[in-house]
């Protein structure tokens, strides 16, 4: 039952838009791998290897969200892009 409510879940998601459906799973991917990357470097982060998955993963979340017509989660995720952006430009630049 538990498992049928959770693909039914996914399906509709999925429904509503494929292009919003694809991104969130991308990010999920991405921001979840940069977190486990942070952590398991923690005493010397993989700076090179997290933040432009931050990056990437926080732009797919401003696309999604902005599909989904989610208000306050585009602000958040706007908020990350822009941080990591800053980041990304500090590591390799600077």
């Amino acid at each position: 039952m538990i498992v049928n409510t959770v693909i039914n879940y996914f399906k509709e998601s999925y429904k509503q838009s494929k292009v919003a459906f694809y991104c969130e799973l991308c990010e999920a991917v991405l921001v979840g791998g940069a977190s486990a990357t942070l952590t398991l470097t923690v005493l010397d982060p993989a700076t090179k290897v997290f933040v432009p998955m931050y990056f990437v993963g926080s732009m797919m979340g401003v696309i999604s969200t902005t599909i989904r017509k989610a208000a306050f989660a585009t602000i958040l995720t706007s908020w990350f892009t822009i941080m990591n952006a800053i980041a990304l430009v500090k590591l390799f630049l600077i």
